[in-house]
């Protein structure tokens, strides 16, 4: 095979998903220990891809796949350099180590084949994630990643545990979408997606980015990392993005293990990734080291105030992860890969045990401690105060001592650069955190303590230091690079001299109240002072304990925001409103539309009624929801597959005759009706009016192409194709389930996962095609289209455009949550799919499937040669600011 065996990394996980997901009821025992042999396998695999490219001199694997088939800007291709191959190591190893536990820790649940074939899937997008050679590729599987962590939720019968299901997806969406709105803005700035070339053109061009004509400018750079590190904010729960992460903690425990051990560390490769890019712009990297600084802050305070395992646990991960992010914006990039691996590892193992501790608690009544004696029994010896002197001295004195020693044995300058601070500081906290652990030793001698100090410190100080000197130039070999990227990330002088004062001040002053708090001692203070410390320390607690008040604030918006919603969705003239504003907006191109020939002008209202352009909506939604009766219910599943092709049909032809005057009043009109049906959608409780109203958001997003582009593309023909589908596809679900039960609304129906195992899985195949995620059409459609536009199209309607994509996330993962998730109802004899019914909902994904393939091979967005030529996105300039 010569060098196409890295391919059978991803592919062997893939291949024990397989195996587990095959029909014929449960699988066997040797099925699940095949799927253990096939992770082993690629473990072993990922160790030798490791060790050719660790080679010195040797380049990395480069493999480009259908290359004289697909040549599109999304092309299928893997890179596998020394990032890749380390990324790999970990995740083969510990989704090894995760599948492993789970063949006994899963092996009495009744659904515990999709469980494993799940968790297969998700090992294998995170292999192919880390190993893409361009940011399409990446960001696909980094959206799949995003879908396949809300389906490991296990208990889909467990109430918190389907709410937790929607609040993780939505705030993974939400970071998704920022992703791919960075990638279009950087295809719109440099025509390419492969990430050498995209360095090599960010490097050399100097444009910047504004909103609107005039408005505030910011370099192309900047504005495209901060994008993209929105999307790492969301899969590594950085502050205020990190709300999710506790609710996903009801997962079972392999699940949340994988999750702590790699997907939450996706931020810390994504920054590796594009660390050239980031490198570019200063302004970024400060934005991530403030944003990882606080994330360690809020993320360590509200881990103190948990009392379960696991969410102490979760939050503990949260503050870890700001650590990460905290290196990355500093410029030690390899540091944040070290700092990765060693929490990927240690968390892992720590919540594989505990599962154990959980198991036992469970059988044992016991277990934890209760009766007065039981924890007293628990509680450590007392200790000296040698031991409290002796990490307080070797904290203080020793990591001087070896950074002044070490500066003449290693090549590292120690006094020339803040980035060699940085190493030596993180050693220093993360050894006064080791140490403050020896505390709880229980009946262990001072000396003992103290000797277990001192190597303590060493041990971490000396695996920093080799970590700086070995880690950071295995990754980035390249002579400057290293020096570039501190360079770059460099505060003031006084403000990282006041940063690191006040973290020291802030380590002392807490370890010196532990101690004095162990051992029954009290710090003098002024009384009117320890009042009010008192009363400060209490509101923190419950500050913290509360996170932060997050959750209640969402929860008042949520409830103020959809009583706003339904008001306004019962009102009469908020439509009517809506539309004279857009038709206001639309009197300049009036002219130009009465100008055209009678037959032309005829043609303009037949598609704009038939493929739904705002606010000629009425007759596709009225098509969709009003019909009744056994044939009302199949007549709009047919007329939302008639009226659009129809649309399209007269539209095609007609577009790049009409003036251009009259097309950009089609622009604002599609904008409009992308506005007006996300609202619509967001406060139906009918199924059939959402799904109408979310189809006019998909056509109004194909009207808004089209007259971008002044024609029909290959891009819209894809993206126009899975839009019909979809709505077809879902319209076929919902006639199915009302055929059964009638025409509920989705506050009386539920359950649907437990008792309509076969309805479910398509209709989640279904949504998961509707919400714009790959592999399927849909998803390659619109993000050809926006590539494509994003040379013309304004940054406004761009933010428009992804803000709608997110909305359509929400209330279609919302429509699938309420039906199947939850208790079933007592009072509905379910049943299941015939194969009739499935065999159409089969067919419709298939040819989703077949759209999203084929689309790869369709050529659009912009040349780098024609990116100055008429871009109202893009202000160029010889000095960005």
């Amino acid at each position: 095979m010569g060098h196409y065996y890295p391919l059978l990394i991803p592919l062997l996980p893939l291949l024990a998903a397989l195996l587990t997901a095959m029909p014929g009821g449960r699988p066997g025992e040797t099925v699940y220990r095949l799927g253990l042999l096939a992770h082993v396998v690629a473990f072993v695999l990922s160790l030798l891809v490791l060790r050719e490219v660790a080679t010195p001199g040797h380049p990395a694997i480069s493999l480009d796949l259908f290359a004289s088939v697909w040549n599109g800007p999304v092309t299928f291709a893997f890179r596998f350099d020394r990032l890749a191959a380390v990324m790999m190591v970990v995740i083969s190893a510990v989704g090894a180590l995760v599948y492993r536990y789970a063949l006994r820790y899963m092996q009495q649940e009744r659904r515990r084949a999709r469980y494993h074939t799940l968790l297969a899937v998700t090992i294998a997008s995170l292999l192919c994630m880390v190993s893409s050679a361009n940011l399409a590729m990446l960001v696909v599987f980094w959206q799949l990643l995003s879908w396949l962590l809300s389906l490991l939720a296990y208990n889909h019968g467990h109430a918190p545990t389907s709410g937790s299901i929607f609040r993780t997806f939505t705030m993974l969406r939400l970071g998704d979408v920022a992703f791919l709105a960075g990638i279009v803005l950087a295809y719109s700035l440099y025509g390419t997606l492969d990430l050498q070339p995209l360095f090599a053109q960010a490097a050399h061009s100097q444009a910047v980015v504004s909103l609107w004509p005039g408005g505030p400018a910011m370099r192309g750079a900047t504005a495209v990392s901060l994008l993209i590190f929105i999307g790492g904010m969301s899969k590594s729960a950085q502050f205020p993005l990190h709300m999710w992460l506790p609710d996903s903690l009801y997962a079972p425990t392999t699940t949340t293990a994988l999750l702590h051990a790699g997907i939450i560390n996706a931020a810390g490769f994504l920054l590796n990734r594009l660390a050239p890019l980031y490198g570019l712009s200063p302004a970024s990297l400060h934005v991530v080291f403030l944003i990882g600084t606080l994330t360690t802050f809020l993320g360590a305070s509200m881990m103190l105030t948990q009392n379960d395992i696991k969410k102490t646990l979760g939050y503990s991960t949260i503050g870890q992860m700001g650590y990460m992010i905290m290196e990355c914006g500093l410029g030690a990039f390899a540091l944040a890969v070290f700092h990765l691996i060693a929490h990927g590892i240690f968390k892992a193992t720590i919540f594989l045990n505990c599962g154990n501790v959980i198991h036992a608690a469970r059988q044992e009544p016991r277990l934890p401690a209760h009766t007065a004696a039981e924890i007293a029994a628990e509680e450590p010896a007392e200790f000296s105060l040698l031991t409290w002197a002796t990490g307080f001295a070797t904290t203080l004195i020793l990591p001087l001592v070896i950074m002044l020693a070490a500066h003449g044995v290693l090549s590292l300058p120690f006094r020339d650069s803040q980035g060699v601070e940085i190493f030596l500081f993180f050693s220093w906290v993360t050894s006064c955190q080791a140490i403050l652990t020896l505390y709880r030793l229980k009946a262990v001698a001072s000396r003992r303590v103290a000797a277990l100090m001192l190597l303590t410190l060493l041990a971490v100080v000396s695996t920093y230091l080799l970590a700086a000197e070995a880690f950071t130039y295995f990754l980035y070999p390249a002579p400057g690079e290293v020096a570039f990227y501190f360079a770059a990330a460099a505060l003031p002088v006084w403000l990282f001299d006041t940063i690191v004062g006040a973290t020291v001040v802030l380590i002392i002053v807490s370890w010196t109240m532990i101690y004095a708090r162990h051992h029954g001692r009290t710090i003098w203070i002024p009384g009117r002072f320890s009042e009010v410390i008192g009363r400060l320390q209490v509101q923190l607690y419950l500050f913290l304990m509360n996170r932060l008040y997050l959750d209640a604030i969402a929860l008042r918006l949520h409830r103020r925001g959809r009583g706003v919603g339904r008001r306004l969705d019962q009102s009469r003239w908020f439509p009517i409103a809506w539309g004279v504003v857009a038709l206001t907006a639309l009197l300049p191109a009036a002219t130009h539309a009465m100008a055209l020939p009678g037959g032309e002008m005829g043609m303009l209202v037949l598609a704009v009624v038939a493929l739904p352009l705002f606010p000629f909506h009425g007759l596709y939604v009225a098509a969709l929801t009003r019909p009744s009766g056994t044939l009302g219910a199949f007549l709009p599943i047919v007329l939302a597959f008639l009226l659009p092709a129809a649309g399209i049909y007269v539209a095609a032809p007609l577009l790049p005759r009409l003036p251009a005057e009259l097309l950009h009043g089609i622009r604002i009109l599609a904008l409009s009706g992308v506005v007006f049906g996300s609202f619509k959608a967001l406060v139906q409780f009918r199924v059939r009016r959402l799904v109408a109203y979310a189809s006019l958001v998909f056509h109004s997003l194909l009207w808004w192409h089209l007259a971008s582009a002044g024609g029909y593309t290959a891009q819209a023909g894809v993206y126009a194709r899975a839009a019909i589908l979809v709505t077809v596809g879902l319209l076929l679900a919902w006639y199915a389930v009302q055929a059964r039960y009638g025409n509920l609304d989705l506050d009386r129906i539920g359950g649907l996962a437990q008792t309509l195992p076969r309805f479910a899985t398509l209709f989640t195949l279904l949504v998961m095609a509707a919400v714009g995620l790959p592999p399927f059409g849909l998803f390659f459609g619109f993000l050809g289209m926006v590539l494509e536009a994003s040379v013309r199209a304004a940054a406004w309607e761009l933010a428009i455009i992804f803000a709608a994509w997110f909305g359509a996330s929400w209330y279609l993962f919302n429509l699938l949550k309420r039906l199947l998730f939850g208790p079933p109802r007592a009072d509905i004899p379910y049943e299941d799919l015939r194969a009739g019914e499935a065999a159409a909902a089969v067919v419709v994904l298939a040819a989703l499937l077949w759209l999203g393939a084929g689309s790869l091979g369709e050529r659009g967005g912009a040349s780098a040669e024609s990116l100055a030529n008429g871009n109202t996105l893009v202000t160029w300039s010889h000095a960005a600011p």
